[in-house]
Parts: structure tokens; sequence; C-alpha cells
């Protein structure tokens, strides 16, 4: 049983929020929440249960857990964790490990070709399970690192959206902890002592130091001002195409200013 205190009420309100301004649930949802044994994922399936009970609509949520191969996974632990909440989930075992080993090209990234594989797994699953929906557990710190990573070491404006049309055309991804700051969930996650295990990856922490230093970055910010993650978050929010140099973004601008 979760504890009802402070943390749990703020993700649980950030979250029913999120899901009202983007209409991320509908009536007949079946939402398969993928669930790695993360403390993001924990949350996110939690909470959207919890939101569920209450909810005016009627909807289905399957935890989905995509094991990639990794020697020392424990999804044992995590299986049974679910088992025990009376959650409906699914354990999908696949050989994604091997392929990386044999199919990775040399300079590529590991974990991009780690995370289309088990994308690609994801969606086939739903399809096998009718699942419409796919629920991710991203929350407000990762749509505004992916920003900056993007803008610092790409050269595109662009984060993640909290609800997306998979490329398959058949489902849609959502996003719903996108208001919830990483902090919240860390202390949500400790004071319901989720069991965390971690993917086994052997790369782990080797691959995302560009992403560790934007997180060393924000974090000095917001001991300046700590309202900063939120005002990124609404800039999202805010566009104003007029004052960018996207020239398609500005040719649109202009046609709909003459039509008005």
């Amino acid at each position: 049983m979760l504890l009802n205190n402070a943390h749990f009420r703020k993700v649980k309100k950030l979250t029913g929020q999120a899901v009202g301004d983007f209409n991320l649930i509908e009536e007949g949802d079946r939402i398969a929440v993928a669930v790695s044994g993360g403390k993001d994922s924990y949350a996110l399936l939690h909470i959207l249960h919890q939101l569920r009970r209450r909810a005016p609509i009627d909807y289905e949520l399957i935890a989905v857990n995509v094991d990639a191969g990794f020697p020392g996974y424990r999804k044992d632990v995590l299986e049974k964790y679910l088992r025990e909440c009376g959650f409906k989930a699914h354990m999908e075992t696949t050989d994604c490990a091997r392929i990386i080993e044999e199919k990775l090209r040399p300079g590529s990234s590991y974990c991009a070709f780690c995370a289309r594989l088990r994308r690609g797994v994801l969606y086939t699953v739903a399809d096998r399970l009718g699942c419409n929906k796919i629920a991710l557990g991203h929350h407000l710190d990762d749509f505004i690192e992916t920003l900056l990573l993007n803008q610092f070491y790409i050269g595109t404006l662009a984060a993640m959206s909290p609800r997306l049309l998979a490329d398959n055309q058949r489902h849609t991804v959502i996003r719903p902890l996108v208001y919830v700051e990483e902090t919240d969930i860390i202390k949500f996650a400790r004071q319901n002592d989720f069991p965390i295990i971690d993917c086994g990856c052997p790369v782990m922490g080797q691959e995302d130091q560009k992403r560790q230093r934007i997180k060393r970055l924000l974090t000095e910010l917001h001991r300046e001002n700590r309202y900063l993650k939120r005002s990124m978050i609404r800039a999202l929010g805010n566009v104003r195409p007029r004052h960018l140099l996207d020239q398609e973004m500005l040719r649109l601008v202009r046609m709909e200013e003459r039509e008005t």
C-alpha cells in the first residue's frame, strides 16, 4: 500500500494535471506501462493506478517489462513485486544483448542501439496485448535535459512530447510524469521502499557523460533559482515562432499574418 503523504499527493496531482492538459488517457484505453524496475517506472505505474480508481472514464493498465538479456538483471524481483501488488503484468524476454554485441557498428552508441531494439519489442508486445497506448516514465528533468542536449550538441530546438503518435502509426506514446521533478520521484520511491533494480547494462554510466554534465549544470543553476526547472518546462509550451530562426515556421507565421 502506498504511503498517502505530501510526496504522494504532489506527484499524483501533477500527473493528473498532465493527463488533463494533454488528454493523455481516454475512455477505453488499454495502456502498456513500460516498467523496468527503476524508480520512475514504479512511480508511473502506481500513480496511474491510483488515478484510475477515481477516474470518470474506464481504462486498463498492463505493466510490461522488456528484459534485454543482460546478465544479472533481477527481473524476478520485479515480477514478484508486481504480482504481490496485484498488477496485470507481462514479462518479455529478448536477446537484445546478443544482437547488440553482434550488430553494433564501431563508433555507434551502445545505449541508442539498445533503446531502438527495446522500443521495437515494446511496440510488438503492445500489439500482441491489444494496447493502443504506451506509457513511459520520463519526468520533467528528462524533458529539459533532452532540450539542452539537443541544443548544445545536435543543433536542434527539440525535447520530448507528452503525447506522440509512434512511428508505426498504431500506438500513442504518453509521458504522464512531464510535470514531476526527479527529486519528488526519488522521495516518493524511497518512502514507499520500491525494490529498485538496474538493467544490468555492461556500459552503464559510460555513455551518458553529456547528460551528466547537463544534470550538474541544472543542479548548480537550481541552487540559484529554485523555479528554474518549472520555468524551463513552461517555456516548452510557450513557443514564440516569430522570434526563432526556423525558416519553415517563419513562412507559416507570415502566411497566417497575411490571412488575418
